[in-house]
């Protein structure tokens, strides 16, 4: 968010001389942020205006736009991997039919007066918005690679199956400043939703491997 910040902090303050984005000092984007958060009503519920908040990572990640030093990187990747959480079951390899699920619905998180979430609204993946994954469907996304066949070139190694369910908890822990959503860090899917999303994604049975 830090960025967008800057960015208006620019468009708001002509009167700076500006060279790319560095007319956006602190002033400006405090000022920024207050007129966002002010940009809620007194009846935004609580956990929409929160999430306007940046944690550690996202504010080491804005200050240094996306491109950490080395050693900053580093804690960025540590701080991920200390983030783990794993099935209570100790299963890695789910249910692909449940991932397929997952994976397909784009649903949840709206925030808004017009059309927020409602009650019970599930939650998934949306994985077809940045990769394409069975080659079936034709409405997949181009912004990440290509994960058509991805179980053939990663096989279902206990080691290959581990690394998949980090990379979808939390990509940090191998891409700093990754911009793949923190699935499980942020708690938007639960360890054993995850754990479906690597067999969609590994699991030979799988249309993604057909």
């Amino acid at each position: 968010m830090r960025v967008i910040l800057r960015v208006l902090g620019c468009l708001a303050a002509p009167s700076l001389a500006c060279a790319g984005l560095a007319c956006a000092d602190d002033d400006v984007i405090q000022r920024s942020e207050l007129m966002l958060r002010r940009s809620f009503s007194s009846a935004t519920p609580e956990q929409w205006s929160t999430r306007l908040g940046q944690d550690s990572t996202q504010a080491l990640c804005s200050q240094y736009r996306n491109r950490p030093q080395q050693q900053v990187g580093a804690q960025i990747a540590a701080d991920a991997r200390s983030s783990m959480r794993y099935p209570e079951s100790g299963q890695l390899l789910g249910d692909w039919r449940q991932g397929a699920r997952l994976a397909s619905i784009g649903a949840g998180g709206q925030i808004g007066t017009i059309e927020p979430d409602r009650p019970n609204t599930p939650r998934g993946g949306n994985c077809y918005a940045c990769h394409a994954l069975a080659a079936t469907e034709v409405a997949a996304g181009t912004l990440g690679p290509s994960l058509t066949h991805y179980g053939r070139r990663q096989g279902t190694s206990s080691e290959s199956v581990r690394s998949v369910y980090q990379r979808i908890y939390n990509a940090q822990a191998f891409t700093p400043c990754s911009v793949m959503p923190r699935f499980g860090h942020n708690g938007w899917l639960t360890p054993n939703e995850i754990a479906d999303i690597v067999a969609y994604l590994l699991d030979p049975a799988s249309p993604v491997n057909k």
